[in-house]
């Protein structure tokens, strides 16, 4: 039944941080310098962070997390705490520290032989995605890269529209959180949810199917 309701999927659009790349532990170390740095300057009280507060902020763009995570936040100082969690990230990138999912760049290996067209689409910045694609080659799997940066961080159905036009329908919509999924509020896309990303209970419910490990996607198609 799945398979007849992703027939006629073309272009298969992917979010990146926990979908293809497991960003987890990066990101808990980056956020927590940064936090670190708040609380020496006097603009956050010491606290200790369970992972998961942390890791809910995964899948947001740089100005939605502070947004909601300090808005009341000086805005220079704002600046400085986000670009020291985009520097560690990145540094991550170019020393071979970061990690894909079991089995993900294999699964794009697959679907890229079976035909379809991979879009990348994640709410990054362009330095990110560009310290990615070199680490793991990933112009070898995706015919299109986009990043939230590159358009002012609006929300991903807004990008969708210039990633339709210049590839083929129909399209699917791969990710683990509400933003990737919302696609499919705005636009007539099918949507797979990935339940072992940093999504909450409840988030991906009205996705169209649902995977607990990447390489279950080459199944549904």
């Amino acid at each position: 039944m799945e398979k007849l309701m992703f027939k006629g999927v073309r272009t298969i659009i992917l979010d990146y941080d926990g979908t293809i790349h497991d960003s987890t532990r990066n990101y808990i170390h980056a956020f927590k310098q940064a936090y670190a740095f708040l609380v020496e300057g006097g603009h956050a009280a010491p606290r200790d962070w369970a992972d998961a507060e942390i890791t809910k902020w995964l899948g947001y763009s740089s100005k939605a997390m502070w947004e909601n995570f300090m808005p009341d936040l000086e805005e220079e100082i704002r600046s400085k705490a986000s670009k020291m969690i985009g520097q560690i990230l990145l540094e991550k990138a170019q020393t071979g520290q970061a990690i894909p999912y079991d089995g993900a760049l294999e699964t794009l290996q697959a679907l890229k032989e079976k035909g379809y067209r991979l879009v990348f689409l994640s709410n990054c910045s362009r330095a990110y995605m560009e310290a990615h694609r070199e680490s793991f080659g990933l112009d070898r799997y995706f015919d299109g890269m986009y990043c939230t940066e590159d358009f002012s961080f609006i929300p991903k159905y807004e990008i969708f529209e210039s990633i339709q036009s210049v590839f083929p329908g129909g399209y699917l919509i791969v990710g683990d959180r509400f933003q990737d999924i919302e696609v499919a509020e705005h636009h007539p896309v099918r949507t797979v949810g990935c339940r072992y990303g940093f999504g909450f209970p409840g988030e991906l419910d009205s996705a169209d199917a649902l995977i607990d490990d990447i390489r279950e996607l080459n199944d549904l198609l």
